[in-house]
This record gives structure tokens, sequence and C-alpha cells, in this order.
């Protein structure tokens, strides 16, 4: 997932050109000296209704040069849609952009077209938003009735896109807004200035584009392929636009003003006067576009004697069978769009496009160097990477749970980690045949019969402070969660993960006996990574420790925070309670205080702030008025709460509540990584784990808090 300036462009309104104008932004911002790149993550035809290959990208390469990414297909959105999966669909979109080298300064995303058809792009382009933690930049079509009001048109997909805590909080969404199609008769320049005002100076209409007819003037060819229509007289047919349509209802003499060059003329073929009228026109050098003939009917043959030298000057001749109105009203249905295969016409439009966008109030956002939010799509995403990279072993001692099964077998898929299975084979290979999936090749399966009595010696010499006699190690090995640990322990395989059907107790207490601390840990604490719909937060400790002193919590702090960055996401650790600041006073609030102060100490290359309530930690207004000077406050996205109570009661309130997806829990402290579940964890919850797991055990922490001090 890149770290660059994405800028993702959606329709406000229908017919708002929405592919010319991404590629008229790509164009002004390559005119700026900038490196851009261009994805349409998910292909649509121009009416949406069809499955063919998506023309922008093709035009985004061949015309703008531009690095381009695949795009799905529309089916396959579809798909995901219809089966709610959306955050599934949005791995793929993130996946896509592993494709692009990275070198470039800004990705220009064209989001799908909305249609009378569907309402699958209005949630895909919000979600695909949020997942490129990109800027939305809404194209709006000045010539639509709903334009009337373009404002409020604006901030309805301010609202639509969602924008945190304040739908009216424009600038947190917007890059800017293009407004298309100005009608003629409008001046572009006041449009644009109304509009300003309207909005306000902090969100710069980037471009207010005139609408130009012979920009969307379909080929003659695409005309006649669209209606079904024969031709009489090719002519100059291979070169003619249709700029106008004119059609010849009332007298000749009413008509001949409106024969202009690109004109089609549309006339029942008895009608002699407009069709010797247009061969005149023709002959006198009006480029009209052709003349289509209505209601089945040709000119007799003294009239198409006298048109001859117009046509063989190269008059086009169409002929429908349809009636003048019914061939008029398909005129009107005929997509304007350019087609893939019309290259001259697009690099007119997104020409003339860029020549009318002012890319100046872009440019200081995309030279930002502030870290962009981790969003949850992009954040799997990066968990996929590195435990690929990692190539790590990891045992599921709960192997026989359908769950983990399957887990496992994603896993064995993408490739996250070579999972070991413990449990009887024939009823692993059993279920699996049951859920109807398939053994992969790397995926092991382990009874553990087979391997238990190589544990016993090991384990005895590990607890022999304890006395532990050979016997009751056996025992105990008999707990799959502890002979698992046990293979941890030893290195035959890199981490643990159970939980789905155990408690945390029975996960962790193995741990804590046999792997033990890191050296100089004081304490084993956990996070939960929370998949919030535009970022990603870490809760801790939500599982481990019920009721931490201010050391601890200070501990707990200091390696939640690590933890965070090592997963990509620039900690800002709010220390939470009841109270912000120094407004409250009582045991449990001096704690926090207490712990916030030694953190700080500890750690003063960290931005750990406290205590803060949580609506203080998270929302930005309210942490502006509760805590106006805190580099934390309504920013923060690593929260420690002061007791197991609080967290654990949090975690699983916003999780179900929201229907927010957690991650973990994840341990922190512990030599070699085990990891427990929530036995309501989901399929997709044991994947994501496992590879946290598979990412721990490239490098066991090394900076842990130990005696007051950083080592």
């Amino acid at each position: 997932m890149p770290s660059k300036k994405v800028l993702f462009l959606a329709s406000a309104n229908r017919e708002a050109g929405l592919t010319s104008m991404a590629l008229g932004l790509a164009r002004a911002l390559q005119r700026e000296g900038l490196r851009v790149a261009f994805s349409k993550p998910v292909g649509q035809s121009p009416l949406g209704l069809s499955e063919i290959t998506d023309p922008s990208s093709a035009f985004a390469r061949d015309l703008c040069d531009l690095p381009v990414t695949r795009s799905l297909s529309f089916t396959r959105a579809t798909e995901f849609v219809a089966a709610g999966d959306i955050d599934g669909l949005m791995d793929e979109v993130v996946d896509l952009l592993d494709e692009l080298d990275g070198d470039y300064d800004v990705l220009v995303v064209e989001g799908l077209v909305s249609v009378e058809t569907d309402t699958l792009a209005l949630p895909v382009n919000a979600a695909m938003c949020r997942a490129l933690g990109a800027d939305l930049i809404p194209v709006v079509n000045a010539s639509r009735p709903s334009a009337n009001d373009m404002g409020g048109l604006v901030r309805r997909v301010a609202r639509q896109f969602g924008s945190g805590e304040e739908s009216t909080d424009l600038d947190g969404i917007y890059a800017g807004v293009l407004v298309n199609k100005v009608p003629e008769g409008t001046n572009p320049d006041a449009l644009r200035q109304a509009m300003q005002a309207d909005l306000g100076p902090d969100l710069p209409i980037l471009g207010s584009i005139p609408f130009d007819p012979s920009l969307y003037a379909p080929r003659l060819q695409e005309m006649v392929d669209a209606m079904g229509l024969s031709v009489e007289n090719a002519g100059a047919m291979a070169a003619g636009r249709v700029t106008e349509v004119v059609v010849a209802a009332r007298s000749v003499e009413l008509v001949l003003p409106c024969l202009v060059p690109g004109a089609l003329l549309v006339t029942p073929g008895d009608r002699a006067d407009i069709c010797l009228a247009a061969s005149l026109a023709f002959l006198n050098g009006t480029r009209l576009a052709g003349l289509l003939l209505t209601c089945g009917s040709r000119p007799d043959e003294f009239v198409s004697e006298i048109m001859r030298p117009a046509l063989e000057a190269g008059l086009p001749i169409f002929l429908s069978n349809n009636d003048t109105y019914q061939a008029a009203a398909q005129l009107a249905q005929l997509d304007c769009h350019v087609s893939a295969d019309d290259r001259h016409q697009m690099e007119r439009v997104i020409g003339f496009i860029a020549d009318r966008i002012d890319v100046s109030s872009l440019m200081s956002r995309i030279g930002e160097t502030v870290r962009p939010l981790l969003s949850p799509p992009a954040f799997r995403h990066q968990l996929v990477l590195l435990s690929r990279a990692a190539g790590k072993r990891i045992v599921l001692p709960e192997g026989e749970e359908p769950r983990t099964i399957e887990a496992a077998i994603k896993c064995a898929e993408k490739q996250i980690a070579q999972c070991v299975l413990l449990g009887d084979p024939e009823e692993i290979v059993g279920k699996i045949s049951k859920l109807g999936l398939t053994q992969p090749p790397n995926l092991e399966i382990v009874d553990p019969a087979s391997v238990r009595a190589r544990y016993v010696a090991p384990m005895v010499e590990l607890r022999k402070h304890k006395g532990l006699p050979p016997e009751l190690a056996a025992e105990q090995l008999e707990d799959t969660v502890v002979l698992g640990t046990m293979m941890v322990t030893e290195g035959d395989v890199d981490g643990l993960v159970s939980g789905a059907v155990h408690t945390t107790a029975d996960t962790v207490r193995p741990a804590l006996q046999l792997i033990r601390t890191n050296p100089g840990a004081k304490i084993v604490s956990s996070v939960f990574f929370m998949l919030m719909p535009t970022e990603v937060l870490i809760y801790g400790d939500c599982a481990i420790n019920p009721d931490p002193s201010a050391e601890e919590l200070a501990t707990i702090a200091i390696q939640s925070a690590e933890t965070a960055s090592a997963f990509g996401i620039e900690p800002r650790v709010a220390m939470i309670s009841y109270s912000t600041g120094g407004s409250g006073i009582g045991s449990d609030v001096e704690k926090v205080r207490d712990a916030t102060r030694l953190a700080q100490a500890l750690r003063p290359d960290l931005l750990i702030d406290g205590p803060l309530q949580y609506d203080a930690a998270s929302v930005q207004s309210v942490g502006q008025q509760k805590a106006p000077d805190s580099a934390v406050a309504g920013r923060a996205n690593v929260f420690i709460f002061p007791d197991l109570n609080t967290g654990n009661t949090t975690y699983k309130a916003v999780q179900r509540s929201a229907g927010v997806v957690s991650v973990g829990p994840m341990l922190q402290g512990l030599r070699k990584p085990v990891n427990d579940l929530s036995r309501g964890a989901l399929v997709e919850d044991i994947v994501y784990t496992i590879a946290l797991t598979a990412i721990q055990a490239v490098a066991p922490e090394t900076s842990v808090v130990s005696d007051g001090k950083a080592v």
C-alpha cells in the first residue's frame, strides 16, 4: 500500500464525465512536473451494463503515459457486495496497488460511475476512498437539474462518504471540487466564484469546465452500430462525427439555418425538399455529418439523381426503419463517451480539461509529509505481505476445530504461514471434506500422539524448579495447547495461535510457564487491533492484566506503542481514564496520571498523554476543548485502558455495536509469540492473528522496559 498522496475522483451526480476529468486532472498534475500514477480499481463499461475492458486505464497508459493498475471486473465487485463482503473487495483493491513500482508522487483513482441500473457505486466508492486513505474530489455535472444547488450537492456527498465526527468539515474530506459541463450561456468563471463563496475558501474549486459539444460528438460508425442503421452512402463517414442533431419536422426555410457543420439531418425519405437542401448545403462547403432517412423510405429516382453530386462529394446517407420520432429518441440516448479506440478525440478532451484545471491548491497537499492513516484494508494487506516475507511455521493446537481448519487452509493458499494443525489426522481430513475445502500441500497435520514423547524431557528440564516429574509432564502434554507451547519453546515451530475453544488462561498460562517473558520484561500484556471504518486503532490491555499498577500501566503503554510502530502505525498514545487532565481526583485517576508521567519519562520520544477521557482522546473537537495543548487529544490511535474490566468491556462494546473487526489479542513481552483468540472469532480473525504471529516471530521485541529503563 503506497504512502503517497491519493486523490479519489467520484461523481457527485450523473453523467459527470468522470474518466475525462480524472485524466484531465492527471495531465494537469503532470504539467507541474509531478510523477502521476492511475488506477480504476473496478472496471465497468461506459454505462456499467456490460463486462468489457474499461477504457480509462488504456487512455491513462497510452495517452498520458501513466503507470496503471489492473481493474477488477464489475461482476467480481458485484459478487463481493452481494455476499456482504465489502472488506474482501477492499483487500483486493489494495492488492492492485502492488502493481505500481512506487516511483510516483500522486495516485489518481477513478471511482465507479453511478448509473440508473445499480446501487453499487456509492458504497463501493466510499469504501475504496477510505481504504486507500484518499482525499476525495467530487466531480459535479453542472448541466444536471440536481446541480442547481451545487454547494448542497457537494455537502451531500460529504455525508455519503463519511467524514468521521463532523459531516460539515468539508476540507477534512475533500482535496477540492471539479465542475464539468457548464452549460452554454453560463460563465464558467462566474459559476466557479459563486460556488467558492458558498463552500468557503478552504475548499478550492479546482476547475469549472464549459460544455463543448464537439468533445462529446459520437463517430458516425458508432451511431450506425448503436442504432442498427443501413449505410446507403458511406461518403466521408469514417471521419464524421455528430455534433448536433436536426430533426426536420418543419418547412425547409425554417430548417436551412440549422444546417451547420457536424449536424445530422433527420428526415423521412420522402421529404425531397429537405434532402435537396442538405445536398446543396454540402456541395456549398457545409460539412454536414450526414443525412438520416427515416420510415424506411428513400428519395425517388428523380431526387436521387439530383443528389448524386453531393453523394459523390462525400455526404453520408443512412437509412432507418423507425419513424422520425423513434429515430430522434434513439439519437438522444446515444452514448457520448469517448470509445476506447478513439485516441485522437480523447487527447482533445484531456487537453481541453487540463487547460482549465488549477492544481496550485493541490501542490501543498501532495507535498505533505504527514503520515497518512493506515486504513483497515491497507493494514490487512500489510499483514499479508509481511507474513509472507517472514515464512514462519505456526502451530494451531485446536486443529480439529472447523474455523481453525478453514483459517489454516486460507493461510496456506495466501502463503501467510506454514500452519501445523494438531489433531487426529482422519478427523481433520474428514472435516476438510465436509467443509467443501481442499487440503493444500503446504498444510501440515500432526497427530499429537506421534510427537508427544519427545517433549517430556525438555518440559521436565524447564519445570525442574517446580519439581515436575516425567509422569506429570506426559499428562500435561495431553493438552494440545501445552504440547504446541513446547513445540514453540523447542524451536520446532515459530509461534502458536489458540483460543477458538480454549479460554485465555488456557492459552496464556503454558506460555508464561514454558516460554516465559523477554529478559527484563516485567509483565506480559496484550493489544487488539481494532479495524475501524477509516483507520486501525490499538487497544491495550484488554485480555491479560486485571488491575495493573502505575508502573505496569506505563510498561503496557510503551509495549503497545512499539507494537504500533512495528505494524506501520505512528503511535499517539492516550492513557484512558474517567477524567481528562487535572480535573478529576481519586486513586483510579491518580494511577493513570502517575503511569503517564512514568511512560513519558521512560520514552520521551513517544507521544503519550493522559489522563484522557475516551471522547477527548478520539474526537478532535472534544480534544481541542478539553485538552487544547495536547498533541494526542483528538488524534489518539493507541488507547491504554486503566484495568481489564474497562479495556475488555470497551473493546467488546465497540466490536459488537459498531460491527468492527478486532484482530487479537496479540501478546506482548514473551520471548516467542503466542497469541490468543476470542472464542467468538471468525475465520478471518484467525487468519490475521496467524499473520500477526508470523510477523512477531521475525524479530522478538528488543526494546522492553526493565527497572525503569528502556533497554
